[in-house]
Order: C-alpha cells, then structure tokens, then sequence
C-alpha cells in the first residue's frame, strides 16, 4: 500500500518521505510525509484493518500539527466506508487490490481532505532538512538489505 500511494502522490513530483518522526519539529509520526515543490506537507496515514483504525483515534496528537496542509488515510479498498473512524477533515484514499499496468494497485479519492485555514510553508533550508532525513532512510535500508544478504 506504502507503495501505491508514493506512486500516487509521484515521487518525481514531490519529495515523500516514509516514518517521518525523529529529527524534525517533534512532529508526531507521519506513515508519509509529503512534501510539494511549492513547500506544503500532507500526512498520509496508511491504515490496513478496521482495528488499526479505530486504535488510531486513541493517538493523543489526534494528527494535527501546523506543519500539515492537508491530512488523508489510505485504507484497503474494501474499508474506505470507514470514515466514522477518521478526523473529519481526513480526505480518504482507497488502495485496491487489482494492480495497474506499473504493478501498482490503484488509488482513487474517496474524500478529499479539508486544507489548513493558515498553511505552513517550509523554508528551503527545512526542505533540505527533510531530503537529509530522506536520504538518511535510503542508507538505512541497504545496509538492512546488505546485512541480510550477507547471512
């Protein structure tokens, strides 16, 4: 799902950076952040089962964070009915399970989010802060694939 919905947003676009967390602002943990060429984020809340979901209400940030612009929650096609369980200003993207001709299962807006009154827009210098911590993920992920090769 991670990957259907970086495809979506298009990485060639927009800088998309997983588990975002540690070592910028103190956000709260965002499963995407995304970060557009005009400098304004989306959270992308990745959801796989209805209990993950409404375990997610008990999150005390409740997912607001003045860095964010707008906020939406992927979920399996087959939970995209489950809004009660999401912020109202939440959009909804729901992943299929039928891959499209890139081998990517396909994203469609179920409910578009509600965009911040007074959106925060990073500086180029928070922008290289959030490539820094992109590039920091790349290099943590082949030295894992590296280390399991070598097993």
């Amino acid at each position: 799902m991670e990957l259907a919905v970086a495809d979506y947003f298009n990485p060639r676009r927009n800088i998309i950076v997983p588990n975002v967390s540690w070592g910028f602002r103190g956000m709260h943990e965002c499963d995407l952040f995304i970060l557009s060429k005009s400098g304004y984020a989306t959270e992308v809340e990745i959801k796989v089962s209805k209990s993950d979901l409404v375990k997610d209400k008990l999150k005390p940030h409740g997912h607001k964070s003045k860095y964010i612009k707008t906020l939406y929650f992927a979920l399996p096609e087959k939970l995209a009915h489950l809004s009660e369980h999401m912020p109202e200003r939440a959009g909804i993207l729901s992943v299929s399970d039928n891959k499209n001709w890139r081998g990517f299962h396909r994203v469609t807006v179920v409910r578009p989010p509600k965009v911040a009154k007074t959106p925060y827009k990073f500086s180029m210098v928070e922008r290289l802060d959030i490539l820094r911590l992109s590039s920091l993920r790349v290099w943590s992920l082949k030295k894992k694939l590296n280390k399991k090769s070598e097993i």
